[in-house]
């Protein structure tokens, strides 16, 4: 594309640790919603010996199809050699990735090594010979507000003596006491600046990388759980009661393996209620437990990471200390955080018209979640999740909270899913847990289910079994109103899911047939296929509710509904019971909703290419130009929808369950975390209308 339809943002700062990297996320972020092609662009690299994992986060979460060589400048090793010739094949290069992109989010150096005069001029120079203004980012930890504002000022005057545009100052890691008094500070400044608070999270390290940094080897525990963070180093050299006073949430506990007393206490505290939920256990000085003890902690079958190293407890603490958690592509949390904060602090739509981003004419994938979520959000609904023993569920819901998607309700035994959630590092206390079998509400909803079935001879004794089931109990929360929506199916069937429904909840007026659609998320818009995962068989009349069903839906998520009724004929081109059984469809559903624009039979490619539909149907308002599929059986959309997913690279969000009065949805058994904190938010959106 041309140099001068492009939007870039040079981020810099005068010094390592400002964090640096949540800003790039969470700039990166803003531009992907509003932007098809962003790329990433490192001037500099961090390092010639090992991959920079800053640029691998961000390639990440980029949507311009750029690889990691690409997005790379030059060395510290060139800079040194040739400033100059390493500023032209820094040029060079963006420009390179600059062709392939629509905006690009350049990452300035981290002060790895040191550049003469001043890295952070000669950052400045590269952003003045790529044309991109600068986002300064400065650190507020360990500085009062004035110490802040004077070096924001120094960096101020750096920039403007190599010419480099200031379009915004972001203060990261204040004091959280005094964000306030920060913002107060920055405020002489006529450009936007804004605040970020510490949050030990983004620093901590995980036991992973504990591990790597003390050369050790995991002795037992649930390997899952080396990627929790470990909040604060303990230093176990006092007696086990003394410990246990002090043990702390997310600390990890340094001992000697033949401290028994220390061992033993505290893997047990961990399972203990009334204790926090540790990190886990660093035995040192490579000494094991004794044999007797070990066969006491195999019976007791901890979860708690605990690992073994060689060196001394001077040398394992130091090392310990010393490590910084990596924000990285591997780790959700961390991920999840920085966009929380940037999201909170950072005014997204101010930055973006400060770097003059043009609106996108196209709809990406990521553009679309990102509008799913900022809808959710916008009026938060209560959305119950029944499978709180399933990981997948508790990650999600972390990430659902910390981003303000919804409030949630988790059904299962409240210490037990609270216990394995601290003990993945997932921050659920803003959720309600629920266990069905003691809930103040098992009555009342058997009262309630025993009335509404009596009819098929429903007993309350009966009634208080059925409701005590986790689908049961979740759909009656929906349809009482006690919540907005409800999600399941990570763990079961859709049966499971939805046969609740149908005998409480019941179907709109005006459709009989509970059905469903994916929205399929291609490089450039977005399609509604239904239905893919419900209705084995539909008849005629089953079509055209799936056919209203999903245009409504699709209408529900921005889609201009343009109705295709798809078959192996286009027009009257064909003959035959399934043809037929599509005209007949397609007669009802025009006949239903005269103002919607539906057109069968008609095949695939006829429905979606305008040089087909040109030769097929040439004056139909909807072919070669179609938003909403509907398939004539579960077997063909399933296996088209799959298809597409597949080779098409396109993300699949669904089932979205439709033609239920309250909003309940169902999860593949497969889904990924990601696939259920977007259902979520589409259930939250579905709430809201409801």
């Amino acid at each position: 594309m041309a140099d001068n339809a492009l939007s870039a943002v040079y981020l810099a700062s005068p010094e390592g640790d400002t964090g640096k990297s949540t800003v790039a996320l969470g700039v990166l972020q803003a531009l992907c919603a509003t932007t098809a092609r962003v790329g990433v662009f490192r001037p500099i690299t961090r390092s010639t010996t090992e991959p920079d994992y800053i640029l691998e986060l961000l390639l990440e979460h980029s949507t311009a199809d750029i690889d990691y060589a690409q997005a790379i400048g030059t060395t510290y090793e060139q800079v040194h050699a040739d400033p100059d010739a390493a500023i032209s094949e820094i040029v060079l290069r963006f420009h390179e990735v600059a062709e392939l992109c629509d905006a690009v989010v350049v990452v300035g150096s981290d002060y790895t090594d040191v550049a003469s005069p001043s890295e952070l001029r000669f950052n400045a120079r590269i952003a003045v010979n790529l044309g991109a203004p600068v986002l300064l980012v400065v650190r507020g930890a360990g500085r009062t507000p004035n110490e802040v504002q004077q070096l924001a000022e120094l960096c101020a005057a750096e920039l403007a003596h190599e010419h480099a545009q200031l379009v915004a100052i972001v203060a990261n890691r204040c004091d959280p006491q005094r964000l306030d008094e920060v913002a107060s500070a920055l405020r002489v400044f006529e450009v936007p600046s804004w605040t970020l608070p510490e949050v030990p999270l983004l620093i901590a390290p995980t036991m992973a990388e504990l591990c790597t940094a003390i050369g050790g080897e995991m002795y037992s525990g649930d390997p899952e759980l080396l990627h929790r963070e470990a909040l604060q180093i303990m230093v176990g050299g006092m007696t086990a009661e003394h410990i246990l006073e002090r043990l702390v949430e997310g600390v990890v506990v340094i001992a000697p393996g033949d401290r028994s007393d220390v061992l033993l206490s505290v893997v047990n505290a961990h399972e203990a209620e009334g204790f926090p939920s540790l990190s886990g256990i660093i035995m040192n000085g490579g000494l094991l437990p004794h044999p007797a003890v070990a066969r006491l902690m195999t019976g007791l079958k901890p979860k708690l990471p605990i690992l073994t190293t060689d060196l001394g407890t001077y040398d394992t603490a130091g090392a310990a200390y010393r490590t910084r958690g990596r924000m990285s592509a591997g780790n959700p949390r961390k991920v999840d955080t920085a966009l929380a904060l940037m999201e909170e602090h950072v005014d997204a739509a101010e930055l973006l018209r400060r770097i003059d981003v043009p609106p996108s004419p196209v709809v990406t994938p990521q553009m679309f979640e990102y509008q799913l979520i900022e809808r959710a959000r916008a009026d938060r609904k209560r959305i119950v999740l029944p499978e709180g023993d399933d990981d997948r569920i508790l990650r999600a819901a972390g990430r659902v909270l910390q981003r303000k998607i919804a409030e949630l309700v988790i059904l299962g035994d409240e210490t037990t899913v609270r216990a394995r959630a601290a003990e993945l590092g997932v921050d659920i206390s803003a959720a309600q847990v629920l266990d069905p079998r003691t809930s103040g509400y098992l009555d009342e909803f058997a009262a309630e289910y025993a009335e509404l079935r009596k009819h098929k001879g429903m007993t309350l004794e009966r009634a208080r079994e059925t409701v005590a089931d986790i689908s049961y109990f979740g759909t009656m929360m929906v349809h009482k109103g006690i919540a907005d929506g409800m999600v399941s199916g990570a763990a079961h069937t859709t049966a499971h899911t939805i046969r609740p429904s149908l005998e409480i909840i019941k179907t709109v007026e005006g459709v009989s047939t509970v059905s469903s659609v994916f929205l399929m998320c291609l490089a450039d818009r977005v399609l509604a296929y239904g239905d893919c995962a419900v209705v084995p068989d539909p008849t005629a009349q089953q079509l055209a509710d799936i056919a209203i069903s999903s245009a409504a839906t699709a209408d529900r998520f921005g889609i201009e509904p343009r109705v295709a009724m798809l078959s192996y004929s286009t027009g009257e081109s064909g003959s035959g019971a399934d043809v037929d059984k599509v005209r007949v469809a397609t007669k009802l559903a025009r006949e239903r909703a005269p103002e919607l624009p539906v057109e069968g039979p008609i095949q695939y490619d006829a429905a979606i290419e305008p040089t087909v539909a040109d030769t097929k149907l040439p004056d139909s308002e909807v072919a070669g130009r179609a938003t909403v599929f509907v398939f004539p059986d579960l077997n063909t959309g399933n296996n088209t929808y799959k298809a597409v997913q597949r080779s098409a690279g396109a993300i699949a969000i669904g089932p979205v369950l439709q033609g239920l009065r309250k909003p309940v949805n169902d999860l593949s058994r497969g889904a990924l975390v990601a696939d259920i904190v977007n259902t979520v938010a589409i259930t939250a959106i579905q709430a809201q209308e409801s």
